[in-house]
């Protein structure tokens, strides 16, 4: 009777006070649970449990060493000669000068920071989860670590891969100097690659979240399976910055 009184008292006490949750886990789920939802002509992937489940989908692609090999011989000079090609469009609309600071976001092993380089644009350098040096430094584009108003143009080709898209598109214009501009390839109406983490339903909703800057242009290009390149300018007045502030919220 007395052993099996005993043998019963530790459920007893789980029942009694059960397990608290770690606090950080906790916050950390709440806050994924509360994410803001997208806007209408963008759809988040499904499969994202947290953040971290995504960060590490993420890595998977970009930790890979056959692909990271693949990116740094067989495809790295047909990169780099595309991507000149882009951005001598850039220089010939005088969208992008040799005197520009320059970022590429989600660079991977850095072959669009060669380019610019290459085409004159020597201050120039890419963020990726997993650094690659020295083209690339550690980054996470929801939280770009650059202060306010770094860069004169920014790159990217990975719209694709956000999990929040209003923070990516709120991050470059945080960090772009006012009169800057950025560069997006982008898949419309298309699914670019299985590790994207949207879709994007048309260029409106793209345009719509670049809160404080103008579209320059927009046209179809061919850009490793992205169909679209759209060009934005960030304003110059002070309404562009609370835009911006209200973006980040």
């Amino acid at each position: 009777m007395l052993a099996s009184l005993f043998l019963s008292l530790p459920l007893f006490l789980f029942l009694l006070f059960p397990l608290q949750k770690n606090p950080s886990t906790a916050a950390a789920t709440a806050t994924f649970l509360r994410r803001p939802q997208p806007p209408p002509g963008i759809r988040i992937r499904p499969g994202y449990t947290s953040y971290e489940t995504y960060i590490q989908r993420q890595l998977n692609k970009t930790q890979n060493p056959k692909l990271r090999r693949i990116w740094r011989t067989r495809d790295w000079d047909r990169k780099v000669v595309v991507f000149s090609r882009f951005f001598r469009a850039l220089q010939s609309k005088r969208l992008l000068s040799n005197d520009s600071k320059a970022l590429c976001v989600g660079a991977r092993v850095g072959q669009e920071v060669e380019a610019l380089r290459r085409v004159g644009v020597s201050d120039s350098i890419g963020i990726d989860l997993v650094p690659s040096p020295p083209l690339v430094v550690k980054g996470d584009f929801h939280a770009q670590p650059f202060g306010d108003a770094t860069f004169d143009f920014e790159f990217s080709n990975v719209f694709d891969h956000a999990l929040y898209p209003d923070r990516f598109v709120g991050e470059i214009e945080r960090t772009l100097k006012p009169g800057g501009v950025c560069a997006l390839h982008v898949a419309v109406s298309r699914r670019p690659d299985k590790y994207s983490a949207n879709d994007l339903l048309s260029v409106a909703p793209l345009v719509n979240m670049f809160r404080g800057s103008e579209v320059v242009y927009t046209r179809k290009v061919d850009g490793f399976g992205l169909d679209t390149e759209i060009v934005f300018r960030k304003k110059n007045t002070a309404t562009a910055t609370e835009s911006v502030a209200k973006g980040l919220r």
